[in-house]
């Protein structure tokens, strides 16, 4: 019921920055947190950085001073801005958001294709 989109991704040397949009679109009644993880080559998929519809934001610390989460309530969209990235940055990176949608009143979680971030050395 929920679909989420995701763009920007791209490839870039280390040191330069990258920014990702995500947006949601479908028979949504609110969305409450979203959220970036990322999963890199032989690795598990890991959290970013999340954002709730208060704008409370949460990021894991291999990012902390680097990125930045933002959203747009009314559009349904959030962003992050990555700044000073790293060849360690490279992975796939998903949008998620939680969510109530369609027929079901209870929150689910919501996942988007991914898009790739590469960065050089």
């Amino acid at each position: 019921q929920v679909q989420l989109v995701e763009s920007g991704g791209g490839l870039v040397q280390a040191g330069e920055s990258l920014r990702l949009s995500c947006a949601a679109s479908g028979t949504i009644f609110s969305i409450n947190a979203m959220g970036w993880y990322r999963r890199a080559p032989g690795n598990q998929r890991e959290l970013v950085a999340t954002i709730t519809s208060g704008f409370n934001t949460n990021y894991a610390d291999f990012v902390k001073g680097r990125f930045t989460i933002s959203r747009n309530n009314a559009k349904n969209t959030v962003n992050l801005q990555m700044n000073s990235l790293k060849p360690e940055d490279t992975a796939v990176y998903y949008c998620n958001a939680v969510a109530k949608a369609g027929r079901w009143l209870d929150e689910r979680d919501y996942w988007g294709q991914g898009t790739q971030v590469t960065v050089s050395s």
